[in-house]
């Protein structure tokens, strides 16, 4: 058991005392902050040290002190403020003191909601981007197949038969009837080298003195990129009633007969550069007159270029 000693004890035994004797332990006094205080006020111990020279008397200065104040500092230093008062905190069940919450400004909704918008705009950017590019590309491709026209060469017409005689038409009129048979060959070029090309016609016209004595059709075809075809089209007509128009027809004793012919139709051709999204298409009209002589029945009738008008 330890007794204590008072001042003046310790003091009258300093100077005895051998200064080389090992130095005792020495305790420190540690009192509880307020804080501490407030959350558990059931005891503390103190320890009361054993002083052995001036030295180490509470009077001096010395190291414990300067500890006693470190390790208060060290242990209340939390709560302190700045300005070096002690701040009381409230504390929680489990005796934590209870910190602020921070409080984040704004929503991630509305973050999420500004991202997804700018992917939106971005990937309409994009499509059109693309549109814009895709629209350029075709109007290139469009240009550059646009001079690429079909050459149409109107190259014999054959009479099958070619005859004429007296009828009447339904309304019991007496007049010329004219019957004719025969048929017109075609040369079709197509002189793209990239595409292919659907022919077709109107209707192929016969005519005399301004009526259509026959008439054709040219059936509708592909003809593919840099070839060159003999389409052929028939022309019939049974009995059309000439009226006013026969009387300037002579007819010999034998039946030989000369009539002037007019042929017209007009070609039309579609060329499908990039599918349906880019196409070209063109129409020739050609105009050819001709005098058929029913005695050369059976004899193609040759076509030259200056025959023929094309537009």
């Amino acid at each position: 058991m330890l007794h204590t000693k008072s001042e003046s004890d310790v003091t009258s035994l300093a100077p005895s005392s051998p200064s080389r004797s090992p130095k005792r332990p020495v305790y420190f006094v540690q009192s509880p902050s307020r804080d501490s205080q407030d959350g558990d006020k059931s005891s503390s111990i103190q320890a009361t040290p054993n002083f052995r020279s001036p030295m180490e008397s509470p009077s001096h200065p010395s190291v414990g002190r300067h500890s006693r104040n470190s390790s208060s500092s060290r242990f209340s230093g939390i709560f302190r403020s700045h300005s070096g008062r002690k701040v009381h905190r409230k504390r929680n069940d489990k005796g934590w003191p209870e910190c602020n919450v921070i409080v984040e400004e704004g929503k991630y909704d509305e973050y999420e909601g500004d991202k997804r918008f700018t992917r939106r705009l971005q990937a309409l950017m994009a499509l059109l981007s693309f549109i814009v590019l895709f629209t350029i590309l075709c109007l290139i491709i469009w240009g550059a197949a646009r001079p690429y026209k079909a050459e149409i060469t109107v190259k014999s017409l054959a009479m099958n038969s070619l005859f004429i005689g007296e009828g009447s038409d339904s309304s019991g009129v007496i007049t010329k009837m004219l019957t004719i048979n025969g048929s017109l060959r075609l040369g079709v070029h197509n002189p793209a080298s990239f595409f292919g090309i659907h022919v077709s016609s109107s209707p192929v016209n016969l005519i005399y003195s301004e009526i259509v004595i026959a008439t054709g059709q040219l059936k509708k075809y592909f003809q593919p990129r840099k070839s060159q075809r003999t389409a052929i089209v028939n022309l019939e007509a049974t009995k059309v009633p000439l009226y006013g128009a026969g009387s300037t027809l002579v007819i010999s004793d034998a039946g030989a007969f000369e009539i002037p012919l007019k042929l017209e139709f007009e070609i039309r051709s579609k060329g499908e550069v990039v599918g349906k999204l880019v196409t070209t298409k063109h129409r020739r009209q050609i105009s050819c007159n001709i005098i058929t002589v029913s005695s050369n029945i059976n004899k193609p009738i040759r076509f030259r270029k200056s025959s023929c008008t094309y537009k």
